[in-house]
């Protein structure tokens, strides 16, 4: 498998950053629409390593298709063709709140906007006229002045963020690849995910082969024990914030823990995120998440994946993960 990691830095960083984790053999670099542009670290990093990039995931709601398209076809010319666009749907408060943007049937929104984005990348990459015609949004007006005529690239692919069964088969349906969410457990992804996957591909009149599946591994590695114990504190916040969200209680209930979600939501309101902390029990964490030495991690992440998938992103949250750490992981994924 190959390994794909955060590029968790600010534009003006990127490039040194993307050069140490290409260093360090990660196949791929992708970015999140965090506390920065999600697009701006890869461009910074585009001319600086011949490495795969993605962005994961780009909100969509907010965003209009032509923008989309336009920012994915200048990113797979700056880097050669090595460009993938992930997108996502995020959360109702966030969209109507954060973005002040409007909220409604997401699984709709984004299944147009992937097909929107697709209609107008094809549009420019083989002359055909532009008529997309939506429930949400409507592209029909293409001068010559503002097309870019064919990428010499190729058109770059554009993937869905999913969790739910619903997003799931809409990103079956439509996308290039399905990236699947980071808050999920080996149980969750065998018997919701991939039985969903299968379900939009029928309807789709696809196969497995048309679907390129995007795993990602929220991991704590480490080979000391003091190592281990940074690493694995920062996975408990980040699962107590997922866990928090309750989009995401249908991965507690497939392990039965349903009743979490309710009390981590409640405290994650009044803010206290340490006994948040507390509620993450060992066990959620073995199930939940990825932990021990590189080359455990791996051995872990290929039980998990290694038959449905051929690369996967690994996060490293609240913790630096070791540059050499990094390179065994991606040799032992290798």
């Amino acid at each position: 498998m190959l390994l794909d990691v955060q590029l968790d830095a600010r534009p003006d960083r990127a490039a040194e950053r993307a050069r140490e984790l290409t260093g360090a053999g990660a196949a791929g670099l992708f970015t999140f629409e965090g506390p920065h542009d999600v697009f701006l670290p890869l461009a910074a990093a585009a001319g600086a390593v011949e490495t795969d990039l993605m962005t994961n995931v780009a909100i969509a709601i907010p965003r209009s298709p032509m923008h989309l398209a336009h920012t994915a076809y200048d990113l797979q010319l700056l880097s050669r063709g090595r460009f993938r666009l992930g997108l996502g749907s995020q959360v109702r408060p966030h969209i109507e709140r954060r973005y002040g943007a409007t909220w409604s049937r997401p699984a709709a929104r984004m299944r147009e906007t992937v097909l929107a984005v697709q209609a107008i990348l094809r549009s420019w990459q083989d002359g055909t006229p532009l008529d997309f015609r939506g429930e949400f949004t409507q592209h029909t007006l293409m001068p010559p002045t503002f097309v870019p005529g064919p990428n010499p690239y190729g058109v770059p692919s554009v993937l869905l963020g999913a969790l739910g069964p619903v997003m799931t088969r809409t990103a079956a349906e439509v996308a290039d690849g399905l990236l699947v969410m980071p808050f999920h457990s080996h149980r969750h992804f065998r018997e919701r995910t991939l039985p969903a996957v299968d379900e939009g591909l029928a309807r789709a009149g696809r196969s497995r082969a048309d679907l390129a599946i995007l795993p990602q591994a929220i991991v704590a590695m480490g080979r000391t024990d003091e190592e281990l114990a940074a690493a694995t504190s920062g996975v408990r916040g980040l699962l107590a914030f997922y866990g928090s969200t309750p989009a995401y209680l249908p991965v507690l209930e497939v392990e039965g823990w349903s009743d979490v979600q309710p009390e981590l939501n409640r405290l994650s309101k009044q803010g206290e995120w340490a006994a948040m902390v507390g509620l993450v029990t060992d066990e959620m964490l073995e199930t939940l998440a990825v932990r021990g030495t590189p080359e455990e991690c791996a051995a872990e992440i290929r039980r998990r994946f290694g038959d449905v998938a051929e690369r996967v992103c690994c996060y490293f949250p609240g913790y630096d993960a070791p540059l050499d750490q990094v390179a065994d992981l991606a040799a032992a994924l290798a």
